[in-house]
């Protein structure tokens, strides 16, 4: 089973478009809690809520031991349940090929996010594992994203910023593929960035970071970022969720607030294909 197929699968299952960053922070966690058991926690109490997990290696990369709690938190998710390796890798050559083989092969990670800078053959080692799913780097949600992505080009005799060049890309990268295994990272907190993308490239799978401590307007993440079908998105959070308790409770707290914004977003989503 490919990477679509498996999120299609856990879309439906779990009537969900909602994603969790597993992104753990010592000072924020519950005190005296290993990360892994704390993740298991976090997997255990969500695991009917979601679509998918994401897990931001810098978080694990920083700890001592890191690595095996990210090994143990992958374990720990059900086989059934898509995980995006955030990573944002681009290299090129040899690096590249390292890079698309750890995450797949050695983490086990059904999708990773990168980074299109050095252009196509920097990508490329990660499409050709046609089954796994690649979320191209476009119009992200951090303020300083303004430096370069909103820079203006010309394309065709018309001005259009450098974020659209990027979709455009990696629509036409897309097709190389086997898989059709590239999506797009567009950030909630730029609706009509995400509006613009999602008109010109309607059948793109978009991973949608953002919501939740980022400020993201959900309502207008979700109207804007859904397919004509009402899905084709992914919508993370991962703060608001996995934090939203440091007492004996936290599991049962994250549980609430992903239960609440997977019905919401869902709400949306079914409003907006009417």
């Amino acid at each position: 089973m490919n990477f679509n197929e498996k999120l299609k699968n856990a879309m439906k299952m779990n009537q969900s478009l909602l994603c969790i960053g597993l992104d753990p922070d010592l000072e924020l966690m519950r005190e005296g809690m290993s990360v892994s058991k704390f993740n298991k926690a976090i997997i255990d109490a969500t695991a009917d809520l979601v679509c998918a997990y994401k897990l931001n290696l810098a978080f694990y990369e920083v700890l001592d031991k890191g690595m095996e709690s990210l090994k143990r938190t992958v374990r720990a998710i059900p086989k059934h349940i898509p995980i995006i390796g955030d990573c944002k890798r681009g290299d090129i050559g040899n690096t590249a090929k390292a890079y698309a083989k750890a995450m797949f092969s050695l983490h086990g990670f059904d999708a990773v996010t990168v980074s299109p800078y050095m252009g196509f053959d920097s990508i490329e080692p990660f499409i050709d594992y046609w089954e796994k799913g690649v979320f191209v780097l476009c119009r992200t949600s951090n303020p300083g994203a303004e430096d370069f992505q909103s820079l203006p080009f010309i394309l065709d005799g018309k001005e259009v910023p450098l974020f659209e060049i990027v979709a455009l890309k990696a629509e036409q990268w897309n097709k190389k593929g086997k898989g059709h295994n590239i999506g797009l990272v567009v950030g909630a907190t730029h609706p009509e960035e995400l509006k613009l993308i999602r008109h010109h490239h309607p059948k793109m799978l978009l991973l949608i970071p953002g919501i939740g401590a980022q400020g993201g307007d959900l309502t207008s993440a979700v109207r804007n970022g859904v397919d004509a079908w009402g899905r084709g998105a992914i919508f993370s959070s991962s703060r608001q969720i996995i934090y939203a308790s440091k007492r004996r409770d936290f599991a049962q707290a994250a549980r609430q607030v992903a239960l609440s914004l997977r019905d919401e977003i869902k709400h949306l989503a079914t409003t907006r294909k009417k």
